[in-house]
């Protein structure tokens, strides 16, 4: 079989206009939920609740954290303890609509600075729901601030879709603050994750990651799949979600 194909900022562009075109039919809240699902199962095959009930999800205010709400949703379903870290709000209806879907659950959200170094120690992993594969630096506040503290936690930490700060194409960069200066430290080049849920299809930049990679997203049709060569491998049984082999620079299955 060829092996799977990476998608550039572009062509996952391309397909999530295809899937919520008349064509497709599909809505974004019915994308989002199977996302966020297939996060959610992720974190629970790899990190045990049993060790890591206490998780730190965290969102950004685009589509990202929009993912993060509803994999927070389940994860309490599961019968874990997440709180969400959510210093800016994305003001999308059916983002604020997902974040009152969590309130009902009583799951928990904070806002600041201080209470995230608090939630840093005390819980056991964190989902990285912060930044999409639309991401372009300067990193701006409170991001700037938040990056660095999650990034040196040393938490186990998994990212959604592609590690926040990193470019989609481009994988790691340097990241600066507005006004030009560095980010410091392991956050210099953003989120290195223990483990990777892309969605849909791996974007380009993860080609150099190199911890647990699952893909998630089981809404692709074979046309689909066809249409843009995605060669994408089956799913186990119900699953929402398929751990990807290893893969060289190249792309090549090892």
């Amino acid at each position: 079989m060829p092996p799977i194909r990476y998608l550039t900022a572009k062509l996952a562009q391309q397909i999530d206009e295809e899937l919520m075109s008349a064509a497709g039919a599909f809505s974004l809240d019915q994308l989002m939920e199977l996302a966020g699902l297939a996060c959610a199962q992720t974190l629970a095959k790899v990190y045990g609740k049993q060790t890591h009930e206490k998780v730190l999800v965290c969102c950004g205010p685009g589509n990202q954290g929009g993912d993060g709400l509803v994999a927070a949703r389940h994860l309490s379903m599961f019968g874990y303890k997440p709180t969400i870290y959510m210093p800016k709000p994305g003001k999308k209806d059916i983002y604020q609509r997902l974040h009152t879907q969590c309130k009902n659950l009583s799951i928990s959200t904070i806002d600041s600075i201080s209470d995230l170094r608090n939630a840093l120690n005390s819980h056991h992993a964190i989902m990285d729901a912060i930044f999409g594969f639309s991401f372009e630096p300067p990193v701006r506040a409170p991001f700037d601030e938040a990056l660095p503290l999650i990034a040196s936690s040393g938490l186990p930490t998994i990212s959604v879709d592609i590690p926040s700060g990193w470019h989609v194409e481009n994988g790691p960069i340097k990241l600066t603050r507005e006004g030009g200066e560095e980010l410091k430290g392991d956050a210099a080049t953003g989120i290195s994750p223990d483990v990777l849920i892309s969605l849909t299809a791996p974007k380009e930049g993860v080609r150099v990651f190199k911890g647990r990679h699952f893909l998630g997203g089981r809404f692709i049709s074979r046309e689909l799949e066809k249409k843009f060569e995605l060669n994408l491998p089956e799913y186990p049984g119900y699953e929402q979600i398929v751990e990807l082999s290893a893969v060289s620079k190249g792309g090549e299955k090892l």
